[in-house]
């Protein structure tokens, strides 16, 4: 089955306690809109990012998050869990995001995507949740959704295939990447091979190795 996007999501202002910068705001809160939006180098046009410190950038211009993910949680918690819950810009659908390799290239629309890193759960995320122990317990189920570099500015939206396009030979994942700096660190010189690894977790890995 062909991949898709099943929902692009733009973030609001969100003013709260558990909002992570110093202002209280938070663009967590992601809800999807109807048509195509453009994606810039720096992340997709009409997005709010509240704590520019710890998001955007090239690294973590998009963030995709797989509807079929999102649907264990629902179950898991009894509730439902939408487009844009996860703080995702892109829902997909069919899409092995957990699977999908470091440096990975992703043609949406007329904008070509590059698969970076995973997501790291922050307090801002279980505060937005009201799950006190959602770090915990997202960890654990090492589901962490990829982080994405616009390579290629365009246009995307609902409906549109999620094409991959070039997947680099080394085969380390996002799942892996998760895995290694989370839960199982005997995974951390796997990372290494990854030449498209960002040069933030790389640092992170190198010195986890004493090197």
């Amino acid at each position: 089955m062909t991949g898709r996007v099943a929902a692009v999501n733009l973030g609001v202002v969100t003013e709260a306690e558990w909002a992570g910068d110093v202002s209280g705001r938070s663009g967590i809160d992601k809800r999807p809109v109807d048509g195509p939006v453009l994606v810039r180098f720096e992340g997709v046009v009409g997005d709010f990012i509240g704590e520019r410190a710890h998001h955007g950038g090239s690294d973590q211009a998009v963030y995709a998050y797989a509807e079929e993910d999102a649907g264990w949680w629902a179950a898991e918690l009894g509730r439902a869990v939408g487009p844009g819950a996860f703080g995702e810009n892109l829902t997909t659908y069919a899409v092995d995001v957990t699977g999908a390799v470091i440096g990975e290239q992703w043609q949406i629309g007329t904008a070509l995507l590059q698969v970076t890193k995973p997501r790291t759960p922050c307090t801002t995320f279980a505060g937005f949740w009201g799950i006190p122990d959602l770090i915990k317990r997202f960890t654990a189920r090492a589901l962490p959704g990829a982080y994405l570099r616009v390579l290629r500015e365009g246009e995307m939206g609902p409906g549109d295939p999620v094409e991959v396009v070039e997947r680099p030979a080394h085969g380390v994942t996002i799942g892996e990447v998760f895995r290694a700096t989370s839960l199982e660190p005997e995974l951390l010189p796997r990372l290494l091979e990854a030449s498209d690894l960002p040069e933030s977790i790389r640092e992170k890995v190198q010195r986890r190795l004493g090197r």
